[in-house]
């Protein structure tokens, strides 16, 4: 297990007879950027608790780089911006990251750290004074000054806007390129999409799926065809052979096949008045939808 950035095995965590985190099993490389990802209650943020040592399972074992949790974060290996994390009203941007620092041994210089967050021009700020998004690299900052190896972020980019949220990757991929390993929960699956080198889906407190995003995607097979479609109906669309559903709005057509190729050629032979084709392959967002669609199913 030391190998390991993460090593989990058969986590359980129950949470007022709910059970909250149900048998996970994750292994995590150094080096590697992972998504978490899962509906609200799926167990993301009990499974980051474990592994930063604020909660402990109740069966399992977890390491983080071959240490207990708790002595991971306090040896500065780990850095983590949690979404809910409090600020102290009063303290500046500059004395609330210089807090953090000063209780590592090897910090980051706080300077550095701002510089990184976006919060150079605020270090001087009170807290109380600084918008949702702000607040958030404020958090980040945090996480960062230890210099950690592993830095686990909880829905990062809530309350940035979309400048802020630019800023916030590039600085994360400068990160990622020193050869440190980042976990982090997000509802945003775009940036799952663009920014993880693997994606792990969570649903009622179990890992439904864990891989690479192409490999994920491959599990749910399919494309959809969009396309002007003039006086044609829902039920004749329906009824095109390979089409597993299709949505009609103003004369535009959606339809969803396991074999695009075939829809597009029936298309055009019963509606020859089809035009402006799009055929487009399965995101994480469908992704996301269609693997806990099926694990609520099972």
């Amino acid at each position: 297990m030391t190998t390991h950035a993460v090593a989990a095995r058969r986590l359980r965590k129950d949470h007022g007879g709910t059970r909250a985190v149900d048998g996970v099993d994750l292994l995590i490389t150094p080096g590697e950027v992972v998504a978490l990802l899962g509906p609200n209650g799926a167990g993301k943020s009990t499974l980051i608790e474990m592994i930063t040592g604020l909660t402990r399972p109740d069966t399992g074992e977890i390491t983080v780089f071959g240490d207990a949790p708790v002595a991971a974060v306090r040896s500065g290996a780990v850095g983590v911006m949690l979404q809910e994390a409090g600020l102290l009203d009063d303290v500046t941007v500059q004395e609330a990251v210089a807090m953090i620092a000063s209780l590592h041994r090897a910090p980051l210089p706080v300077e550095e750290a701002l510089r990184r967050a976006g919060l150079t021009d605020l270090a001087a700020r009170r807290s109380a004074r600084l918008s949702g998004g702000e607040k958030q690299r404020v958090r980040f900052a945090m996480a960062l000054v230890p210099g950690p190896d592993l830095l686990i972020l909880d829905e990062p980019t809530s309350a940035m806007d979309v400048a802020a949220r630019r800023d916030f990757w590039r600085s994360m991929r400068d990160f990622g390129a020193a050869g440190r390993t980042v976990l982090f929960a997000t509802h945003y699956l775009e940036e799952a999409e663009q920014h993880a080198d693997r994606v792990v889906f969570m649903r009622d407190g179990a890992v439904v799926a864990d891989g690479p995003v192409s490999v994920v995607l491959a599990r749910v097979s399919g494309r959809t065809v969009r396309a002007a479609v003039p006086d044609a109906r829902l039920d004749e669309l329906r009824a095109l052979p390979g089409v597993a559903g299709v949505e009609l709005r103003g004369g535009r057509a959606e339809l969803r096949s396991a074999d695009a190729d075939a829809v597009v050629r029936e298309l055009l032979a019963r509606f020859p008045g089809t035009h402006d084709i799009e055929v487009i392959g399965a995101g994480l967002d469908e992704a996301f939808i269609r693997l806990t669609e099926e694990e609520a199913a099972s």
